[in-house]
């Protein structure tokens, strides 16, 4: 399209043209602007800048990278629908009295946990800045030298330290904390320790010549125990999947077991191992829990309503046995490689090309780092990622050896219509 005489046309004509975007007239009024300054008007290319924007939104896309809880991706993928109503996020049926948000989904994590109190942030970073600035603001934190880490979007253990209000207090060595590392730093002078902290490195695992105390051994110290597990997995035996616990869930930190082994109080994300919304939990001692609800920062760093419905959804499932079946992120990992390798065999005849392999997932985001599960994926020749991402409903892959490789652990198999037909529409 362009216009009479030599000149562009007008800015609402070109945005009418593109319309079909589906994109909202003043951002198609937007994209026509810029197109006649930068004089760009044809048609086809002021409707592909229009698709670029599109695109640029929150998009649903199918994970089929074989990464389960795909940071980039939203974690852990979680379906939740609500009438839009008004609901009682802080509202008492009983009294008819202002309420607590914390109340409903804080009595089920505790009732999970094993706690005595629970309340939810956030994120869990903002989980651990309200513990220690609530419970050790203007004195010390111990923590092991191998703790003191960065987990990721530089989250970095000191610098929380800081702006918590508190003092970090390393303790032991990179490889080897011992409990009386701790108790040195207790009595040491100048010292006024407030809490021990132990934190789960969650996304890089030292080994060789290490030593570490547990939480179990902390607990006998004078102080009172803070662990931050990190993934969220709630119970070591999850005892929501039928048989034993998987392999790769080896030495993965829970919250009831760490809860019992004797911590005051766990912090843990709820889009990880739990498989909800992003979430930060904070359990264990009622005190201590009442007095982190009690600080400023709460208000700040609380939950809207829908996150907490998602979550209260999330503990229900767990609570009625049916995490297996509702919880994405378990129903992953709980398909029998020779389910998924009967799905891939099917998607490969469907759309006519490609071929069955073995491959490894990840359970992802920081979660039991190093470790990987047995998968099947789909694999084709080169790097075909681009237009695989360029599906109606976008396909996320990875290359591997030269192929582009898609893992159906990842991929929930309502969608594999979708993958079948994205790899049949590919270029030959």
């Amino acid at each position: 399209m362009s216009g009479t005489s030599g000149r562009p046309p007008s800015v609402d004509a070109l945005a009418r043209s593109i319309s079909d975007s589906g994109l909202p007239h003043p951002i198609l009024v937007e994209i026509a602007r810029a197109a006649i300054t930068d004089g760009a008007t044809d048609h086809d290319v002021v409707a592909a800048r229009a698709e670029e924007y599109r695109r640029s939104l929150l998009t649903p896309v199918v994970n089929a990278t074989g990464v389960l809880l795909h940071t980039n991706l939203g974690r852990a993928p979680l379906g939740h629908s609500q009438p839009a109503r008004a609901q009682t996020v802080e509202f008492d049926l009983a009294t008819g009295e202002r309420g607590s948000r914390q109340r409903a989904v804080g009595r089920l994590v505790a009732r999970l946990t094993g706690a005595e109190s629970a309340i939810v942030v956030n994120n869990n970073a903002a989980a651990v800045l309200l513990v220690v600035a609530a419970l050790a603001s203007g004195r010390d934190v111990a923590v092991s030298r191998g703790e003191s880490v960065e987990i990721g979007g530089a989250f970095r253990v000191p610098e929380v330290m800081e702006q918590s209000g508190a003092r970090l207090v390393d303790v032991g060595t990179t490889n080897r904390t011992r409990l009386a590392d701790y108790e040195r730093a207790i009595v040491r002078p100048g010292n006024d320790v407030a809490l021990l902290m132990k934190i789960h490195p969650s996304n890089f695992r030292v080994e060789g010549f290490v030593e570490e105390t547990t939480v179990a051994e902390l607990a006998t110290l004078e102080r009172p125990v803070v662990a931050d597990i990190g993934s969220g997995l709630l119970d070591s035996t999850v005892p929501w999947l039928k048989g034993p616990p998987p392999a790769w869930l080896a030495g993965e930190p829970a919250a009831v077991q760490v809860l019992a082994d004797g911590a005051d109080l766990v912090t843990f994300s709820g889009d990880k191992l739990l498989g909800g919304p992003q979430a930060g939990i904070i359990a264990g001692r009622a005190d201590l829990v009442e007095q982190c609800a009690r600080h400023p920062l709460a208000r700040a760093l609380r939950c809207g309503g829908l996150v907490l419905a998602a979550l209260q959804d999330v503990a229900l499932a767990y609570l009625d046995k049916r995490a297996a079946t509702d919880i994405a992120f378990w129903r992953m990992v709980d398909q029998p490689v020779d389910a998924l390798r009967a799905r891939a065999e099917l998607i490969v005849t469907d759309a006519g090309t490609g071929s069955v392999i073995d491959t490894l997932a990840l359970p992802g985001a920081g979660s039991a780092p190093g470790v990987t599960m047995p998968s099947i994926g789909v694999a084709i020749d080169g790097d075909r990622l681009t237009g695989l991402r360029g599906h109606t409903t976008p396909v996320i892959a990875r290359t591997r050896d030269g192929r582009t490789v898609l893992d159906l652990r990842s991929v929930d198999p309502g969608d594999d219509a979708i993958v079948a037909d994205a790899l049949r529409a590919l270029d030959p």
